[in-house]
C-alpha cells in the first residue's frame, strides 16, 4: 500500500496550465492532501520571490513548516525564506560561464536570490518577459561583485539559437555544471550539485521521510532526476519522452487537463481513504 507523505511539484507544464494558472480542481486536491498530513512542495528552477503568488494561492506562503525547493535544487528553503541547504556558484565559475556564453553568442543573466543581473552584451536576454516579478539590474560583467556567490545563470534566447549553441558546448562543461533547457527559450546553467533529486533527498532527510513516501510530478528534462529518484515519479501527459521513459506512471492527462489533480485524487486521496477502511 502506498503511503505518500510529500508531493513534489514542478511548475510550468505540470502544476500550472498553459495560462500559468492553478486549476480549481488541482487546488482542491492539494488542499485535501494537506489536510491528511501530506506536504506539498513546489520544486522549481525559480527563486522563491518569483512564486509568491502561487504559494499564496495554495495557502503555503510565509509558513515555517512548509517548504520549497528552488533554483532547481540549489536551495532548500522554508516558505518564510529561511535557507536550510544550498549549492551555489562562485564568481570564478560565473566568469567561466560568461566567457563561454560570449563565445556562443548567447545572453547571460546571473541570479542571486530575487535579483537578476542582466549582463550587458550584443544579444538581448528575454528572461525578464518570463519572470517580471524579479528585480532586474542591467550591469556590465566588470561590475559584478567578485566576493559574492550566485544561485544560477540563464540564457534566454531564441529556441533554435539555444539548440545550436548546446551542440557547441565543450564536454568538460557538462561534466562540471548542470546544463539543460527548462523551456524552449530557456537554457539553465547550475552548480553540478543543484538538481531536484538532490534537493528532495536533502529535504526528506530533514523531515524524516523516505523516497518511497514521495510522489514527484514533472514534464521537462530538468525534472528527470526527481521523477527517477522518487518512489512514485509521475510524468505528465505532455512530458518529454525521456521523462516518460523513467517515470513510475505516465499520465493520460496534460497540465491543461487537471493531470496533477487526477493523480493526487487517485493515488494519494483514494489510497488514504481505502487504507482507513
Amino acid at each position: 500500500m502506498m503511503d505518500i507523505r510529500l508531493i513534489a511539484l514542478d511548475l510550468d507544464g505540470t502544476l500550472l496550465t498553459s495560462e500559468k494558472k492553478i486549476s480549481s480542481r488541482t487546488k482542491a486536491a492539494l488542499a485535501a492532501a494537506r489536510k491528511q498530513g501530506v506536504k506539498v512542495v513546489l520544486t522549481t528552477g525559480r527563486p522563491l520571490k518569483a512564486m509568491d503568488f502561487l504559494l499564496k494561492e495554495l495557502d503555503l506562503d510565509g509558513q515555517a513548516e512548509e517548504y520549497a525547493i528552488t533554483f532547481n535544487g540549489g536551495l532548500i528553503q522554508r516558505n518564510t525564506g529561511e535557507i536550510l541547504a544550498e549549492a551555489r556558484f562562485s564568481y570564478q565559475e560565473v566568469a567561466e560561464l560568461y566567457q563561454l556564453s560570449r563565445e556562443l553568442n548567447l545572453p547571460l543573466d546571473v541570479i542571486q536570490e530575487g535579483t537578476v543581473f542582466n549582463l550587458e552584451g550584443p544579444i538581448v536576454s528575454r528572461y525578464q518577459s518570463f519572470n517580471p516579478s524579479l528585480d532586474f539590474q542591467l550591469i556590465s560583467f566588470a561590475d559584478l561583485e567578485e566576493q559574492s556567490f550566485y544561485n544560477k545563470c540563464i540564457s534566454a534566447h531564441d529556441a533554435a539559437a539555444l539548440d545550436g549553441a548546446i551542440q557547441q558546448i565543450p564536454a568538460p562543461f557538462f561534466e562540471k555544471y548542470g546544463i539543460f533547457k527548462s523551456r524552449d527559450q530557456l537554457l539553465e546553467w547550475l552548480p553540478k550539485e543543484a538538481d531536484k533529486a538532490r534537493g528532495l533527498e536533502k529535504l526528506t532527510a530533514l523531515l524524516g521521510l523516505s523516497k518511497d513516501q514521495v510522489m514527484a510530478f514533472g514534464d521537462e528534462a530538468n525534472d528527470l532526476s526527481m521523477v527517477q529518484w522518487a518512489g512514485y515519479g509521475v510524468a505528465m501527459g505532455n512530458a518529454v519522452p525521456a521523462l516518460k521513459d523513467v517515470a513510475w506512471k505516465v499520465l493520460e492527462w496534460t497540465n491543461d487537463q487537471d493531470g496533477v489533480a487526477r493523480a493526487v485524487e487517485e493515488y494519494v486521496l483514494k489510497e488514504k481513504q481505502d487504507g482507513a477502511i
